[in-house]
């Protein structure tokens, strides 16, 4: 098994982990009966629909 010569560096260690480091953007799709933006498979807090089915009863406003 290959070993290294030299002695990795903090700063070089450092800067391959922070590479991969970084913020991603939520996925978010279309409630189908509202049309409300959420994340994938969730319920839609907005009218608490769910695979077609409603899960969660909410007030008509």
């Amino acid at each position: 098994m290959a070993t290294p010569i030299y002695k990795t560096s903090k700063s070089k260690a450092a800067s391959r982990k922070a590479a991969n480091m970084r913020l991603k953007t939520p996925e978010l799709t279309t409630c189908p009966t509202c049309g409300n933006l959420i994340p994938s498979h969730h319920v839609c807090p907005k009218c608490g629909y769910y695979g077609g089915k409603q899960i969660i009863k909410k007030d008509e406003e």
